[in-house]
């Protein structure tokens, strides 16, 4: 199938074309037509499959159709600042050719410009909810003209409890409106949002439900907890991996081994939410470049990031919520491209790969690694140093919210997408 094909007009198709995209990709060939009928849309699409396109074109030509005012019409809400940039840029890279104008607005960077943005008038908004709240709280954002709701990621911005912050938003919002909602994984509260928002809407899914792409191909390197950040660095160095995304559990934990890393030969660069907005981009910039070669990221951080020809992710520590296991490779493996999903899995860790198992269906491969070997769980859960190495990662966690859902979101939104530290700052 063409793009053609999908009833888009001549300048979209031109912008299309421009950016080197031939065909539609499965999510666009199927919500494009939908959206455009004006129909509420139950998107289920993981990261890469092209789902940004999927609703920007059919919006931005729906837009162009009507009357132009200075009030936004389309409101688009992303969990995070990275995902809420690449999307409006997104927008404004196949909307040139039209008469259309888009902003975004996200927290960590000064309110005035965004403000200024909005007095001059603006077709499409994207945004994440703080920020967003911020705005209509001072009563510099009118959304009452809004004619099209998008919640893109909407299972990640439930993780990371922005849901009470949607229901003020959608309060805000025009009782009529087309809604399209974009979600990776399937949940009870995305169901319970689904149907509170949605009318009578058109189920696309291109994957099945919480599972991973499946041009990724999985693999478990059984590791002493000990040991992890040496076999990282063999694997790196040893396979020469030119670009590879790290994942850890937290911010702290992701400077130190960025550090280690470093320390090692290997050029990284970390990416959390405590770091600023500049150094964000920057970080993340000089890994699309290739002046570093490793980027070490937490869950909420790598949210969202566009970085193409990514072959490696390594999950250095398996995340406590196994859906989120399905987030981080979907960096990898994108657009039908091959990718390596790699997990350093410690014994006490054993549970968690357990339950990701259960989410992606199937067993992942474990290979070991010569020199790195450990001993099986049985025999090693006799010794000591197993009943202290257990015992650590308790006190552990206890101080750093291992396990615990709430607090590690917490720790998370002190410099999460929003950059709210619990009161709102400019």
């Amino acid at each position: 199938m063409s793009f053609e094909r999908l009833g888009l007009q001549a300048e979209l198709l031109d912008a299309v074309a421009a950016e080197g995209y031939t065909s539609p990709t499965p999510i666009q060939a199927r919500a494009i037509p939908v959206i455009l009928e004006g129909r509420d849309v139950l998107g289920g699409a993981q990261t890469g499959t092209g789902k940004t396109a999927a609703f920007a074109l059919p919006i931005l030509q729906l837009l162009n159709r009507g009357e132009r005012g200075r009030l936004p019409r389309a409101l688009i809400l992303t969990p995070t600042r990275e995902l809420a940039a690449q999307v409006e840029e997104s927008v404004r890279t196949y909307g040139r050719k039209l008469p259309l104008r888009s902003t975004v607005i996200y927290g960590g960077v000064g309110i005035n410009p965004q403000i200024d943005a909005l007095r001059r008038g603006v077709d499409i908004l994207v945004a994440t909810p703080g920020r967003l709240l911020d705005h209509a709280g001072q009563g510099t954002l009118n959304l009452s003209r809004v004619e099209i709701l998008v919640l893109d990621e909407a299972d990640r911005m439930l993780d990371m409890g922005f849901i009470h912050d949607i229901r003020r938003i959608l309060k805000l919002l025009p009782h009529k409106r087309q809604n399209l909602l974009f979600s990776a994984t399937y949940s009870n509260e995305i169901k319970s949002l689904a149907d509170g928002l949605l009318h009578e809407p058109e189920l696309i899914e291109v994957a099945r439900r919480n599972t991973a792409a499946e041009t990724v191909t999985h693999v478990v390197h059984p590791v002493v907890h000990t040991r992890k950040r040496e076999l990282l660095s063999h694997l790196i160095k040893g396979g020469d991996w030119k670009r590879v995304l790290v994942f850890t559990r937290t911010k702290h934990g992701a400077n130190r081994l960025a550090n280690q890393l470093m320390s090692d030969g290997v050029s990284a660069t970390a990416i959390h939410g405590n770091k600023s907005q500049a150094a964000r981009t920057r970080a993340l910039a000089e890994f699309k470049s290739g002046a570093v070669r490793t980027l070490v990221a937490t869950d909420i951080a790598a949210r969202g990031l566009d970085i193409d020809s990514l072959p490696h992710v390594v999950n250095y520590e398996l995340p406590n919520i196994p859906e989120d296991y399905v987030h981080r490779i979907g960096r990898t493996g994108r657009a039908g491209a091959n990718g390596m999903a790699l997990s350093l899995v410690c014994l006490e860790e054993e549970e968690l790969l357990t339950n990701i198992q259960k989410v992606l269906q199937h067993k992942i491969q474990v290979e070991k690694v010569p020199g790195f070997e450990q001993e099986s769980a049985s025999a090693s859960r006799q010794t000591p140093s197993y009943r202290q190495a257990v015992a650590r990662r308790d006190t552990r966690g206890a101080k750093e919210g291992f396990g615990r859902r709430p607090s590690s979101r917490r720790d998370e939104r002190q410099g999460n997408g929003d950059g709210r530290n619990f009161k709102r700052r400019g």
